[in-house]
């Protein structure tokens, strides 16, 4: 529970919800932090939380208790999109349970959907990447980084990845990526990307300088995709190079899709969860934690240190 904003999550024992004649009641055993989490304890998230409140925006577990209509049963194996997933046990919509594949575990489970959901719908839905097309991932270590590169691997495209050292680099090469940027090392990333033949998309996780050069590097009617500002500030772009190269631009908030467009969202969930199947995608997990580190699990997202999602166990 996070007492107070600017202020890591203690842990604390409060009585188990009551069941819910419309509510499904899932006991997690894992659930992921996200940068959400961070931005959500500093206040600074554009989804505000009064404290005190429980952390945790998606968590993966089993079926408890179920309304009958809700087509699950007890012990199912499920995704929890929700508030408050640090937690022994939730009450959630129905909408927001998702039945996973028996061969993934909860600590994969737990940080699928929100990074491999949002890299789905920010480069199939929005983007329209195509087979061939040269896709820039910036961040590409991260949670939601690593996830692009698979999928943009999947989808055909050749993928530049971008992150910071040998070790995080060779994780994002093995994840599927044509050709890897020390951003350490990288002095003119405008150059680097023209060099290596332009860009016709680029995933943008990290914002500031890195995102204002990647912009400048795309085609004639390129897209640049906003998923968010892990460099501390939004690019400063020129619009009118997107007047004058057609160039689109797509804000991506997953989150959003819950209202936006429900159907949207869980179909290309079920799409990701095929792909899982068929083994296209695997999931790296940079740290499973009991969930009496969460302190330390905090420390590690603000570091920007981690590859893959950082997951704690129940």
């Amino acid at each position: 529970m996070v007492e107070a904003l600017d202020h890591d999550p203690v842990i604390r024992l409060a009585s188990a919800p009551n069941q819910n004649s419309t509510e499904v009641l899932v006991k997690i055993h894992a659930s992921a932090l996200n940068f959400a989490d961070i931005l959500k304890v500093q206040g600074r998230y554009q989804e505000r939380a009064e404290p005190p409140y429980v952390p945790g925006l998606e968590g993966a577990g089993e079926v408890i208790a179920a309304p009958a209509e809700s087509g699950l049963t007890v012990g199912d194996r499920v995704a929890v999109y929700a508030a408050g997933t640090f937690s022994d046990i939730i009450s959630v919509p129905v909408e927001a349970c998702l039945r996973i594949p028996d061969s993934m575990s909860f600590e994969q489970a737990a940080g699928f959907q929100i990074a491999y959901g949002t890299s789905h719908l920010a480069l199939d839905v929005r983007a329209g990447l195509k087979t061939g097309e040269t896709l820039v991932v910036l961040g590409a270590a991260g949670g939601v980084g690593l996830t692009a590169v698979e999928i943009g691997h999947a989808m055909g495209a050749r993928v530049i990845g971008l992150a910071r050292g040998q070790d995080r680099l060779d994780v994002v090469r093995a994840a599927g990526a044509d050709l890897v940027i020390d951003s350490a090392e990288c002095t003119d990333l405008k150059a680097a990307l023209r060099d290596a033949g332009g860009v016709d998309v680029v995933y943008d996780a990290v914002g500031d300088a890195a995102g204002e050069a990647a912009f400048r590097a795309l085609r004639t009617g390129g897209r640049y995709l906003v998923i968010g500002f892990a460099g501390g500030r939004p690019p400063v772009l020129p619009l009118n190079h997107a007047l004058v190269k057609n160039i689109a631009i797509h804000g991506l908030y997953w989150g959003g899709y819950t209202t936006l467009d429900p159907q949207v969202l869980r179909a290309s969930l079920l799409q990701l969860f095929a792909m899982f199947e068929a083994g296209q995608l695997s999931p790296v997990n940079g740290q499973v934690l009991p969930f009496e580190q969460i302190e330390r699990a905090f420390a590690l997202l603000r570091s920007r240190k981690s590859v893959g999602k950082i997951v704690l166990t129940m």
